[in-house]
């Protein structure tokens, strides 16, 4: 991601049509936007779509983008907004699948990675954490963790108290740590560290 004086500066040229700009903001954004997006619908051709699309969305409207704010928080809620509208119009494959996962006791994650080596291991048994993470808390968890927003700017973006958005990574760490719990690792807070 850009600095926030060099992100204004390739904005304003992006605005004049600079193409190098607009190619710059891609560039610096489009692997944050999709991991982001990824994190929240589990579906990598899906994230890679909507970040195109919220990419042509964003450029389109430059000159509404309102400076005081950062390009990434535009650009992140853009992205936010059309999953949601992208998940209200199709019913998610996934949804059925993990509710059978989660329902056969007999297969654990664990078991399914045993082979692998504990980094794969570690990344599978996060995104099975992840994964049992309800909205909003899933969003705050990965704006807190994987984007570094503090708690003030998630609160401020999702227009919820800074106190809410604490109690909600209190309440995701404690839901993620008995999902890996169930997973059979038998310090989940290893994991998560």
């Amino acid at each position: 991601m850009l600095d926030q004086r060099t992100e204004r500066l390739t904005i304003q040229r992006a605005r004049q049509g600079d193409r190098e700009a607009i190619t710059a903001l891609i560039q610096a954004y489009q692997r944050p936007l999709e991991a982001f997006l990824f994190r929240l619908c589990g579906k990598p051709e899906l994230a890679e779509d909507l970040a195109q699309e919220a990419f042509v969305r964003v450029i389109r409207s430059l000159d509404r983008f309102d400076d005081q704010y950062r390009f990434s928080t535009w650009l992140f809620t853009i992205g936010k907004r059309l999953l949601v509208n992208a998940q209200q119009k199709m019913r998610p494959a996934s949804d059925s699948e993990t509710v059978e996962y989660r329902a056969d006791d007999t297969r654990t994650p664990l078991l399914a990675v045993e082979s692998a080596e504990r980094d794969q291991r570690i990344g599978t048994l996060v995104q099975i954490a992840i994964d049992s993470l309800v909205s909003p808390q899933r969003e705050i968890v990965l704006l807190f963790h994987q984007q570094g927003w503090p708690v003030q700017r998630i609160a401020t973006e999702l227009g919820m108290p800074e106190g809410t958005v604490k109690s909600h990574l209190f309440r995701a760490r404690r839901r993620m740590l008995f999902a890996i719990e169930q997973s059979g690792v038998s310090n989940p807070e290893e994991v998560l560290r």
